[in-house]
């Protein structure tokens, strides 16, 4: 698709992969922002961007317009050492003055008042883009700013610190003002309790392998990139703080490791977790890496991760006609949103341009691209801490992650199948493809039906993971909640473990307490017609239809209409379930050839692979994992 604004011509000799430069991403981060523009209020206090309003009201979507396309412009002129030949700053300067003129008031240009997340929320989200746009751009925005202006911006900013935030990352935006306000000489007992408050809970939710759960429970996704390890790192950078910016870089450094595998060789992310629509916001960590040298990737391959992804959605649909990021994946989509999105919520993606802090000379933009760690070689790799495995293969580029650990559900909820969300229940993400709606059938699934009630998976707890060479697994259990009716069967749970090797995810599952006459279904990837794409799917054991194929009509963020494979089974008392599946480019990995032998009962399978691939055994009470090459 054709890109709505003019781009530099390829570098092919310094960027072989992508073609971008350092050029195209200011040329990228004008062309948003002269699109959005279009769109202020007289004032410039508000950006009304076009489309469904967020449940938090068009006042507060304008002010999210502001802030977040106030943070490109900063990450654009401040990475320039100020030079702003579009004159971005003057703009937000106006709006800095008129929207907090009278907060509050419903006149044509007025910010809403920060207020406890429960309340009135949202704008203590965007108060954290306000505050890191005003501290990169400082010299040139900040201090010629009129006192009485600055006056009214530090009160406006402090209601992030006076109310109460979302017990998860919206700590860190206090934590953001509270930095601002400090780097420029007004900071006091208020801002360093925010700080301390948010560090704290940092620690507590650090769980190892470079991974921040978001919040007190289990949720792992792209907010460990473009909100946990983004504002501490880059806080630490900007103020010379060479103590935090060990504690935390190092932090950063081991994410990437793992996190840089997540980048299939067309520049996707993995589709998966909340707030999709930030799309390539997903490149933050890598170029908060580079730009602060926590990390462990060449240069040439930050650029190529980075500049791929931007890429990317910039030609699959993600721009508008008139150039305005739309409210989806590719284009639009309302299954990837959530209740919070609003027409101005993709500019989060903002965060991407941190990259541009990196100036002209740094060799982010002067090493020529490498290849991305999915174009090296086929590989697995376990990540023990948020229960994940991601699975790469080079030949079609595609990676996977299959999930045993990350189910954004807060330690004091029950489980609640009305609450069950595409975008972590299910057992496996990819980078080509995304979740089936909630109304669909749902893609790789595991689904245990009683008295014609089918279950989700809500709760996972992980069992544990770990990865040889060319092989990795992961496995967790979890309690099948169903809706209709009582929530849960008593006694029922299901254990489960993923075996990747190449292309194939060996999928096992011990059933324990089901009521007679429970039935199973397990299903595998969703793909759409005409994508070039195989998605397989082949019972081993357990199973005695299938795999039959069943439809999606209301698709996936990558094809609007799709379909899957389906395997069935009986379930009564504890039994073992064995399949292969597989998500390959054309002409694809056949599953049934995958296994050449299967031995499953009691508490343990055993399978030998085609082509000399080894031994696989499974066994359960404990789980535990072995595989041997002969």
């Amino acid at each position: 698709m054709s890109i709505p604004f003019e781009l530099p011509t390829e570098d092919r000799a310094l960027s072989p992969y992508t073609g971008y430069t350092r050029a195209h991403w200011e040329a990228v981060a004008d062309g948003l922002l002269r699109a959005a523009w279009r769109w202020s209020t007289p004032g410039c206090a508000l950006l009304d961007l076009p489309g469904r309003p967020s449940r938090s009201g068009v006042r507060s979507d304008g002010l999210e317009g502001f802030a977040r396309t106030f943070l490109a412009a900063a990450f654009r002129v401040a990475g320039a050492g100020g030079d702003d030949p579009h004159g971005w700053l003057d703009r937000y300067a106006r709006g800095l003055a008129s929207g907090t003129r009278s907060p509050g008031g419903d006149d044509t240009e007025s910010w809403p008042v920060i207020l406890d997340h429960d309340v009135q929320g949202q704008p203590m989200v965007e108060s954290a883009s306000v505050a890191l746009g005003l501290r990169l751009t400082a010299p040139w925005l900040w201090k010629h700013l009129d006192a009485g202006v600055r006056d009214r911006v530090e009160e406006w900013l402090r209601g992030a610190l006076r109310h109460v935030p979302a017990p998860n990352n919206w700590y860190l935006f206090p934590y953001a003002v509270a930095g601002f306000l400090e780097s420029v000489g007004r900071g006091d007992a208020e801002t360093a309790a925010a700080r301390e408050r948010a560090l704290e809970l940092m620690e507590g939710w650090y769980r190892g392998d470079g991974w921040y759960a978001d919040g007190d429970g289990r949720a792992f996704d792209h907010y460990n990139g473009w909100a946990l390890h983004l504002y501490p790192v880059l806080d630490a950078h900007l103020s010379g703080d060479t103590g935090q910016a060990a504690r935390y870089g190092d932090r950063l450094r081991t994410h990437l490791e793992g996190f840089a595998l997540t980048f299939g060789a067309d520049g996707a992310p993995l589709h998966y977790g909340r707030s999709l629509a930030y799309r390539f916001a997903a490149s933050a960590a890598v170029g908060l890496g580079a730009v602060t040298g926590h990390t462990p990737l060449a240069p040439g391959v930050s650029r190529r991760l980075a500049s791929g992804t931007l890429r990317h959605f910039l030609e699959r649909g993600a721009l508008t006609d008139d150039g305005l990021l739309s409210a989806g994946w590719y284009g639009p989509h309302e299954a990837t949103l959530q209740s919070y999105s609003g027409p101005a919520s993709p500019y989060w993606a903002s965060k991407a341009f941190l990259a541009l802090l990196a100036p002209a000379g740094h060799p982010l933009w002067t090493a020529v691209e490498e290849a991305a760690p999915v174009e090296e070689a086929d590989r697995v790799l376990a990540l023990p801490a948020p229960g994940l495995l991601v699975q790469a293969t080079r030949g079609d580029g595609i990676v996977r992650l299959h999930n045993h650990g990350s189910d954004h559900v807060r330690p004091h909820e029950g489980e609640s199948a009305a609450q069950d969300d595409p975008h972590y229940g299910r057992q496996a993400y990819s980078t080509r493809t995304g979740p089936t709606a909630t109304a669909n059938v749902a893609d790789n699934h595991l689904s245990v039906e009683v008295g014609g009630r089918r279950s989700v998976r809500r709760r996972i707890h992980p069992l544990g993971a770990g990865h040889g060479d060319g092989w990795g697994w992961a496995a967790s259990w979890h309690r099948p909640v169903f809706a209709g009716g009582p929530p849960m069967v008593p006694g029922l749970r299901v254990e489960s473990v993923t075996v990747a090797r190449g292309p194939y995810e060996l999928r096992v599952h011990r059933v324990v307490g089901a009521p007679a006459g429970a039935r199973l279904t397990q299903t595998g990837w969703a793909t759409g017609p005409g994508e070039p794409l195989v998605s397989a799917l082949h019972g081993l054991h357990g199973w005695h239809t299938g795999p039959e194929t069943v439809r999606a009509p209301q698709g996936t963020a990558f094809a609007p209409w799709a379909e899957l494979p389906r395997l069935t089974g009986d379930a009564g008392g504890t039994s073992l379930h064995v399949c292969v599946a597989a998500l390959g480019g054309e002409p694809g990995p056949v599953a049934a050839e995958a296994v050449t032998e299967v031995t499953a009962g009691g508490a343990a399978v055993e399978v030998v692979w085609a082509d000399g691939g080894g031994r696989t055994r499974i066994s359960f009470e404990p789980v535990h994992v072995t595989h041997t090459v002969a």
